[in-house]
C-alpha cells in the first residue's frame, strides 16, 4: 500500500470512471448550454441578460452551441406551450443534441459520491446527467452554477463567471 507523503492534502470524491474513454482531455467539440444560462437570456435577467448572450457569442465563435432533453425540461416550466418555448429558442443558434448513453453511467456515479457525502435527494438529479454529458461528449459547459460541476466533474471544462 503507498503513502501519501505527509505534504499531500486528501483528494475530495468526485465522480470516477476507471474507463480512461471518459477522461481524455482534448479541445472540446462544442457548448452544451445549461438552462441558467438559456433563462438569463430568454427572461432579460438584469443581472445576467448581457453576461450570458457575450458568452454565447463567444461560445458559438469557438464552437456549436448544444442543448439535451434535460436542459429543455428545466426551461420549458417558463413557458405555457412547447410551440412558444420553441419560437424563444428558434433565435438562438442552439443544437439539439440527445444524451448520451455513456453519460448515464458517470451521472450514476456522481450521484453516489453526492449520497456518500450525505446528500439527500433519492434519485440523480439533473446537473449530474448535465455534467456527465458535456465530459463524455467532450463539450465544455457554459453555465452560471458551477460548485456542483466543479465538485463532481473536476475535469469538465467550464466556462463560467469569475
Amino acid at each position: 500500500m503507498a503513502l501519501l507523503p505527509a505534504s499531500s492534502a486528501p483528494v475530495p470524491p468526485s465522480a470516477r470512471e476507471p474507463d480512461p474513454r471518459y477522461l481524455v482531455r482534448s479541445m472540446p467539440r462544442g457548448t452544451l448550454v445549461d438552462s441558467c444560462v438559456l433563462i438569463d437570456v430568454l427572461a432579460n435577467d438584469p443581472t445576467w441578460a448581457d453576461w450570458s448572450l457575450n458568452q454565447l457569442e463567444r461560445c458559438a465563435a469557438f464552437g456549436p452551441l448544444l442543448i439535451n432533453p434535460l436542459i429543455l425540461a428545466e426551461i420549458s416550466p417558463h413557458f405555457e406551450r412547447a410551440s412558444d418555448l420553441e419560437v424563444a429558442l428558434a433565435g438562438l443558434p442552439l443544437v439539439k443534441a440527445a444524451l448520451p448513453w455513456d453519460a448515464a453511467f458517470l451521472a450514476g456515479q456522481a450521484f453516489k459520491v453526492y449520497r456518500l457525502s450525505s446528500g439527500l435527494k433519492s434519485s440523480p438529479m439533473p446537473d449530474f446527467y448535465i455534467g456527465a454529458h458535456a465530459l463524455v461528449a467532450q463539450l465544455q459547459l457554459l453555465t452560471r452554477d458551477v460548485a456542483r460541476y466543479r465538485s463532481y466533474f473536476p475535469a469538465l471544462s467550464l466556462v463560467a463567471p469569475p
